[in-house]
Order: C-alpha cells, then sequence, then structure tokens
C-alpha cells in the first residue's frame, strides 16, 4: 500500500458514524447514519481545481460555481467566435472531480488534452470543444454541463455562476511602468491577470449580470460554501460582482469558509500579505460574512494581523500544512482534504448533516 493510500485511509477514518461509536467500537444502539455534508466550492482555474479535488475525497454532495470571465487562449478563441461561455475553468473544474480510478483519469486526461498543430486546433482543449458541441447540440448550458459530468463519472456537479461570458476590468496603478502613479482601466481576464501594477479594484461588464438559478439554488441549500483559493481579482472576486449570487452568498445559512492562496500571484497579487487578500475581499463585498478562514501555517508571517482581519469578516483563523512537500506552491489535495475535513467538524453543526 501506498503511502498515499494510507494518508487516505486515516483520512476516511476520522468520520464518525461508520458502523462504530466514538471509541471505534460498535455500540448497542446503531449510530445516526452520517449523511454528507453540501458543499459549494465557489471560484475558477487552478485554485478551484485543487479545491475541488480535495473536496471530492470527503463529501459526495459538492457543486462548482465557476467563472465565466476567461478571455484567452482556448476559451478566449471559442469565445470570440462562438459567443458562448468561456469553458476553460468549466473544465478544469470537471477534470478535478473525475475519479481515482482508470476511467476518471483517463477522461481527466483526455479532456485536458490540447492539440498541436500548424492550424487552427492548435493549443484548443478537447474538453472545451466538447462543451460547446453540447451547448450548440442542447441549447442549455446547465444541462450539457451535467451530460458532461456524467460521461466522466464526475463526483460532484460544474455550473457557471453568470448565463452570460462577463468582461472583466480593473482599475491598475502603473499598469504602463512609465507612468508608475497613474491609474488606468484594465480590461480583459488575462491582461489584468498578468498587469505588472498594482491592482486597486475590479468590476465586471454587464454590471447587473444574470446569475445561474442553479448557482444560486447550490449555494443557499448548502452547508458549507468555499471561496478560493485562486487568482484573487480574477476568478474570486468576481462571484461577489454577480448580484444574485453575492445576495445569497449573505442570506444563506451556511457556513463560509475563505482558502487563501500558498503566495502571492505574479502580477495580480505581487506582495500581497495574507491579511491584504482579506481587506481586498472587504472593499469589494462589505456585508459579507465569513466563518473560517484557512491558510497554510508556513504561508503566515504575521499571524496577529491575519487574525486581526479575519474578526472584521466575523471569521476565526484555521492554520494547516496544506501546501505540497516538494516545496511547489500548490496544494495537496488529500493535506486539504484533511484541513477542510477537520474544519467541518470543528465549526459545523454535532452529528448527522440531514
Amino acid at each position: 500500500m501506498t503511502g498515499r493510500s494510507l494518508r487516505l485511509r486515516r483520512l476516511r477514518r476520522l468520520a464518525p458514524g461508520r458502523g462504530e461509536d466514538g471509541a471505534g467500537r460498535t455500540g448497542r444502539r446503531a449510530a445516526a447514519k452520517v449523511v454528507a455534508p453540501k458543499v459549494v466550492a465557489l471560484g475558477g482555474g487552478m485554485g478551484l481545481s485543487a479545491s475541488l479535488a480535495a473536496l471530492r475525497r470527503i463529501t459526495g454532495e459538492l457543486t462548482a460555481v465557476v467563472t465565466v470571465a476567461d478571455d484567452g487562449g482556448s476559451s478566449g478563441r471559442l469565445r470570440e467566435e462562438l459567443g458562448v461561455l468561456p469553458p476553460g475553468d468549466l473544465r478544469k473544474a470537471l477534470a478535478a472531480l473525475c475519479g481515482d480510478d482508470e476511467w476518471g483519469q483517463t477522461w481527466a486526461r483526455v479532456i485536458q488534452h490540447r492539440f498541436q498543430s500548424a492550424g487552427d486546433l492548435h493549443e484548443h482543449a478537447v474538453g472545451n470543444l466538447l462543451i460547446v458541441a453540447l451547448w450548440e447540440q442542447l441549447g442549455d448550458p446547465v444541462q450539457a454541463l451535467d451530460l458532461v459530468g456524467k460521461l466522466l463519472g464526475a463526483q460532484g456537479r460544474v455550473l457557471p455562476m453568470s448565463a452570460v461570458p462577463l468582461e472583466l476590468q480593473a482599475l491598475v496603478k502603473g499598469h504602463d511602468p512609465a507612468r508608475p502613479q497613474d491609474v488606468d482601466t484594465v480590461r480583459g481576464q488575462a491582461t489584468v491577470a498578468l498587469t505588472p501594477g498594482e491592482v486597486l479594484s475590479v468590476q465586471v461588464v454587464p454590471g447587473d449580470p444574470p446569475a445561474v438559478p442553479e448557482a444560486v439554488a447550490a449555494v443557499l441549500d448548502a452547508d458549507w460554501v468555499v471561496l478560493g483559493p485562486g487568482s484573487w481579482f480574477s476568478s474570486v472576486i468576481p462571484h461577489l460582482l454577480v448580484p444574485e449570487l453575492l445576495d445569497a452568498l449573505i442570506t444563506t445559512k451556511a457556513r463560509r469558509v475563505l482558502s487563501l492562496n500558498l503566495a502571492p500571484q505574479p502580477g495580480e497579487t505581487e506582495g500581497f500579505s495574507p491579511q491584504r487578500h482579506l481587506e481586498v475581499l472587504a472593499r469589494h463585498a462589505p456585508k459579507l460574512a465569513l466563518d473560517v478562514v484557512l491558510a497554510d501555517e508556513a504561508a503566515v508571517p504575521d499571524r496577529e494581523s491575519l487574525a486581526d482581519a479575519a474578526k472584521r469578516f466575523g471569521a476565526a483563523v484555521e492554520l494547516a500544512p496544506v501546501a505540497r512537500q516538494d516545496g511547489a506552491p500548490k496544494h495537496d489535495p488529500e493535506l486539504l482534504a484533511a484541513a477542510y475535513d477537520r474544519i467541518f467538524r470543528m465549526h459545523g453543526r454535532i452529528g448527522p448533516w440531514r
């Protein structure tokens, strides 16, 4: 048995109610059946993928709500040519939800595969083309994504956050290095993500985009909502700029956990401390409350300042080792799963979820 399998088995043993009492013995009364918590994860790109890969290990009731502002690469080309939602972040979320068996991992590789050619297919991802083809066939983005998920055997549901493709606009100080004190409007997710300047704020166009009803319903029905990790201005904050979705995040009875990045992102959040990420979030959604802020213990040099920033949201800070052991600034899915599992049990309801 591999070390990974051993760690996963230890994680699963943490869950009570699997036929044993808290002391590991079968009680006279059958333990109440534990129903997995309903979890909604919001974000985009590799940050959301990391969160989903962890969460699918601890719950079968998982929904991803994905940003639709990408305008670069294969997604940008399909969006411009066909007027569709950018499929790339949706594809990545589906790949992250694929199982660890041969079927799941084969399909994960297939939909992530990019063509290399001298023609029009160059750098298009197979999954992007599949998703867009089903959108055109069915005329319903949600139904099409559900069908792709069924094909892949995805361990959760993937939904777009808005029914229309969005343009990201940012106010950036020093976007032009020759004018470091000037503030410019920078348009497009791909450009905002790589700006050399300081991002002050972001907005989306249209300014009042419609939320996908199924995404709103999932947030309102959740036990836990997970926001982040991911590109702060281009993947995390955009969810707070869709009015119906923000209202759901504010009014839901679910508990909310914010998962911080392992390191500042070059360009977009260059030089940001963990607490500054929270300050930026508060400026864009001042009414949003949080229950828990999760951070890697090695990525927080000033724990007191982070705790103070979290208190403004009404949140506690949980520090845990969630990074890969090879030193890469990426989350380890099993360590992140263990951290989420601990948070859900410590800060959640006592006993069965439902």
